[in-house]
């Protein structure tokens, strides 16, 4: 391993990413257990976990909210974040996503690559996230490390490189075959650590076997094991290791670990690979930002001014905690720093290290931490924290639309305020949910990522601040989008009431666009309408899409063109050509032929064989297409895509048709028209 007198080279920040159930929050449980971060072993199923700390996520037996950790490892510090598994929270592991370096992707055994598995595994890829895979669970029945892999190359296409080959099977499994090292490593029944000893005479051969696998698929990967493959005819664990590394790093390759993490098995190999493979903040490009419309890079370097990007609030009732990663220089607790996008300054009060729930006292942060800061009063998930006399804006996580809404109000008159209060904090945590006023009812509607996102939300609400409220049924957000657009579309904007007018006329082509979105363009020639005028209709067409014509719904997939325009000497101006955008093009809406979007999610149900035919008649009844079905582990899987709003309740309905054996989950995947007869509104 490479040496070095910098300490970010020890540094290692990364997530624990799955699909729910796979058993990330045990993987972190014993992750901190064999560092001696804890002295006891947490386990879900009795709420004595220390990442999952929130009292909902002790009664439900998920992770709900992103939880930081940190410990240290072979003389190597560990930040570390449990993400949720669940599609609802999808939004925690996009922000954190943001924020690390590396991550461990673990997989059931037995599924393999699940949905959610799929959905976060893009998320990374999306991030650039270099990735580990540890197939977990190996001592469950029907567990299969082969499968697991083949699932994942297969659904996921990356190079699985397997290094290691299970002891036992199911019930028997006891360890693993290091395949760079040629060595087994042996847990016994209730031991903590490994017991290192030669290769089994019954495993050698299939072994060795895996182990020239593994060489040649690096080879042809990496040109320097290239070198020494052709040369010598094999590798050396280092060349191995070293070229694991730089695979890894760029993602041409994923390592791949087996190991079941609720009898504490493989642990100790995962927390090796984690610091030889994943990246520390100098193997990771300089972060960018903007400054003054340019482009700007800030190293890893404790020296350089200060950037740091906010990725979560929690605002407890003794403050507000908010979340930082640190990309380049130092500060200390009592110092000024800047919120880049409001330029408001504010003052560090404590810095804390993080482990869940539990702090310890900083004096200083530096490049590379992930650290808590109290005392700052504006900054929200996605602001810039840097140096005030070196502004940078860094890129915020993205946030995801909300697609279900209820109507939230207070039981007692009295309370209307503290619901208000509420729902606002609940907002500033969780930037995927929203909250507005519905113009026609004068109802509070909070809208977020699903029902079991609304659920926790609300749920939060009771608990934490003892307000009764009533929750009215789920809804869905619907979209609008141009199914036959109109061409020619004249609109003049005139208005004289004493001094200046106001005067613009556009003329608009509105078309449907595949890709869904918006797009604006201009074809007007000869200066008819000038270029700043052109940017106030785009401006105003975009105001327009705010509500479409059938329902008030916000409107997408389209693509307007400017095709010509008048001005007028005096009475043009912005405000007058992006009011005449904005009605031009709601009126050109209602000339079009439009079409209701609705959301839809694929579903993936599992069920024993014996329920499958009532499980395809209640998903035909609920609008639902079936993509898929096949049989794992001897139950049925059945894959199908399902409009979002016939989904509501089906958990209920799923288990009294399978006498509670069947599960399933659901991921999104966009819009679809909906029928004629859906609600508008």
């Amino acid at each position: 391993m490479r040496t070095s007198t910098n300490p970010l080279t020890t540094v290692r920040n990364l997530g624990i990413l799955a699909h729910v159930d796979a058993g990330k929050t045990t993987v972190t449980e014993r992750i901190l257990y064999t560092t001696g971060t804890t002295y006891k072993r947490g386990e879900v199923h009795d709420g004595t976990t220390v990442t999952d700390f929130d009292p909902q996520e002790r009664d439900r037996g998920i992770t709900i909210f992103a939880a930081a950790v940190s410990c240290s490892w072979d003389g190597h510090r560990i930040n570390l974040i449990d993400t949720p598994g669940h599609v609802d929270f999808a939004d925690e592991v996009e922000r954190s996503l943001r924020v690390l370096d590396g991550a461990v992707a673990v997989f059931d055994a037995v599924a393999g690559v699940e949905p959610q598995s799929e959905s976060v595994w893009r998320q990374a890829d999306r991030h650039g996230v270099p990735r580990i895979a540890f197939v977990n669970k190996m001592d469950r029945a029907g567990a299969d490390l082969d499968t697991a892999v083949a699932s994942i190359r297969e659904r996921l296409h990356p190079v699985p490189l397997v290094t290691q080959l299970p002891i036992g099977t199911e019930d028997g499994f006891t360890g693993v075959v290091d395949l760079l090292r040629m060595r087994a490593l042996v847990w016994a029944d209730g031991a903590d650590t490994p017991e290192e000893g030669p290769v089994p005479a019954a495993l050698s051969e299939e072994a060795a076997r895996r182990r020239r696998l593994l060489e040649e698929a690096v080879a042809e990967r990496h040109p320097a094991a290239l070198e020494e493959f052709c040369d010598r005819e094999t590798l050396t664990a280092a060349t191995l290791a070293a070229a694991l590394r730089d695979l890894t790093r760029t993602g041409d390759g994923v390592v791949v670990l087996c190991g079941s993490a609720y009898r504490n098995r493989g642990v100790e190999p995962l927390l090796d690979a984690v610091v030889a493979y994943l990246p520390s903040p100098l193997d990771v490009p300089p972060v960018r930002g903007t400054h003054d419309g340019a482009d700007e890079e800030r190293p890893a370097d404790p020296a350089a001014p200060m950037a740091a990007l906010a990725f979560k609030v929690n605002a407890t009732p003794t403050g507000r905690l908010t979340y930082l990663r640190v990309y380049s220089g130092t500060f200390e607790k009592g110092d000024t720093v800047r919120d880049a996008g409001t330029g408001r300054t504010e003052r560090v009060g404590r810095l804390l290290r993080v482990r869940a729930d539990r702090h310890d006292p900083l004096e200083r942060a530096v490049a590379g931490d992930i650290v808590a800061v109290i005392g700052l009063k504006g900054a929200r998930a996605g602001s810039t924290l840097c140096a005030p006399d070196a502004p940078l804006v860094l890129e915020p996580p993205g946030v995801a639309e909300p697609v279900v809404h209820v109507a939230v109000e207070a039981r007692r008159a009295t309370d209307t305020d503290r619901l208000a209060s509420a729902l606002a904090r609940l907002t500033e945590e969780d930037p995927s949910l929203a909250v507005r006023t519905d113009p026609e009812t004068g109802q509070t509607v909070l809208s977020g990522m699903g029902e079991l996102h609304l659920e926790v939300a609300v749920e939060r609400v009771r608990r934490e601040h003892g307000l009764e409220v009533t929750v009215g049924r789920p809804g869905v957000a619907y979209r609008e989008t141009v199914g036959a657009g109109v061409t020619g579309f004249v609109h003049r904007h005139v208005k004289q009431d004493g001094g200046a007018g106001q005067f613009a006329h556009v003329v608009l082509d509105v078309e449907p666009r595949e890709e869904g979105g918006f797009e604006f363009r201009s074809t007007v020639v000869g200066g008819r309408v000038p270029q700043e005028f052109v940017r106030a209709v785009e401006a105003g067409c975009r105001d327009a899409l705010a509500e479409g014509p059938l329902g008030g719904h916000p409107v997408t997939g389209l693509r307007v063109t400017l095709t010509d325009g008048q001005t007028h000497v005096k009475d043009s101006s912005d405000t007058a050509f992006r009011t005449a955008g904005r009605f031009g093009l709601r009126d050109a809406l209602r000339a079009s032929r439009m079409v209701l979007l609705e959301p839809v999610v694929e579903v993936t149900v599992t069920v024993p064989e014996d329920a499958v035919g009532g499980v395809l008649g209640d998903l035909a009844a609920r609008r639902g297409r079936v993509t898929g079905s096949e049989t794992r582990g001897g139950a049925a899987v059945v894959t199908a895509t399902v409009p979002l709003a016939e989904l509501f309740g089906y958990a209920t309905r799923l288990r009294s048709r399978t006498q509670g054996r069947g599960t399933f989950t659901a991921r999104p995947t966009g819009y679809a028209p909906a029928p004629a007869e859906a609600p508008a509104r």
